[in-house]
């Protein structure tokens, strides 16, 4: 069983920086990769970046150029670094964990809200 918690949203004015954080705990060790997700309201939620175990990421091209996603392992964390940010980013931020395959996540965060006044 892995526990997610996030951390570091708020409210920021368009153009401005936030950094998520995802606190990792219990089976750690078997985590294949982990994600990002935002949800708006009234809208789907949607994929915003990933970084596997091995190191490799992915980015939504929504997001490419201005945020980063990073890890820590020594704190079993992982952040997002997100820059210029505009209204349309605005929605509750998740991280997840993948135990098999970066296709299916089994864990999820509890959300963090990110708003982005213009």
């Amino acid at each position: 069983q892995v526990q997610l918690v996030e951390s570091g949203g708020g409210l920021v004015q368009a153009g401005g920086s936030l950094r998520l954080s995802c606190a990792a705990s219990g089976g750690i060790f078997s985590i294949y990769g982990m994600g990002w997700f935002r949800q708006a309201p009234g809208k789907e939620r949607e994929f915003v970046a990933h970084i596997l175990r091995s190191g490799t990421y992915k980015y939504a091209d929504s997001v490419k150029g201005r945020f980063t996603i990073s890890r820590d392992n020594a704190k079993n964390t992982v952040y997002l670094q997100m820059n210029s940010l505009k209204p349309e980013d605005t929605a509750v931020y998740y991280c997840a964990a993948a135990m098999t395959t970066i296709s299916e996540y089994d864990y999820w965060g509890q959300g963090t809200q990110v708003t982005v006044s213009s």
